[in-house]
């Protein structure tokens, strides 16, 4: 399996208005990391920075001002991406993965194509790898219960070291926190299941969850 980790920091929310400034992956294929980067970016639009985004992650308008310029950052990844996947064989792809992973992907498509590049689908086969999923399935399992799930959170209660919107640092404590969580999900029968609300009822419902009352159990829940 291709794995391409990918974290990016920018300068607001809207993948329209605002731009890529940070760019950190990592290739992992079968297990092994092959390759570690990261890419800083000048903005496209210097009139769209949001000083709350920068103040987040960081940077300064100064600083962006001394990075590469998108379209050599563009050259540079499309380098690194085809080093290891044949973009134009349907079948030899990457698995995209990262946290809360719809964010970065929205923005990676926005890059590409503010750099006049409409294909960057043909290197991911968008079967997404997130940890949110992982972390929301433990949730209602009853194995994790959080504040928040933001990445930090996440991170400091698995004891994984991290920079919070350092792009490289995230990358790396996302991948550690997924291989830190696979182990702790497992498939069990039904008479192995224990609803977290110790209920005796032993209908399972929709959820995988049994508590007389809840909404989601199939005998509760209204036709």
């Amino acid at each position: 399996m291709k794995i391409f980790w990918l974290d990016v920091e920018t300068t607001g929310l809207d993948p329209k208005r605002n731009d890529i400034i940070s760019l950190a992956g990592i290739i992992e294929i079968d297990g092994k990391i092959l390759e570690e980067f990261e890419l800083f970016i000048q903005p496209f639009d210097w009139d769209n920075i949001e000083m709350g985004a920068l103040k987040v992650n960081g940077f300064t308008v100064e600083q962006l001002k001394t990075f590469m310029t998108p379209k050599e950052a563009h050259k540079k990844l499309i380098n690194i991406l085809g080093k290891y996947v044949n973009q134009y064989d349907r079948n030899d792809k990457y698995q995209f993965a990262g946290y809360n992973n719809t964010f970065d992907i929205q923005f990676m498509q926005g890059f590409f194509k503010k750099c006049g590049d409409k294909y960057f689908g043909s290197w991911i086969d968008y079967h997404r790898l997130d940890p949110q999923v992982l972390l929301q399935f433990l949730h209602l399992k009853g194995d994790i219960d959080l504040s928040n799930y933001k990445l930090e959170t996440v991170a400091e209660y698995l004891g994984i070291k991290i920079n919070a919107h350092n792009a490289l640092s995230d990358i790396k404590a996302t991948r550690e926190i997924v291989y830190t969580l696979m182990p702790r999900l497992k498939y069990i029968t039904k008479d192995e299941f224990q609803c977290p609300n110790k209920t005796e009822n032993k209908t399972i419902c929709y959820m995988g969850y049994a508590c007389d009352g809840c909404p989601y159990n199939k005998d509760n829940k209204e036709e």
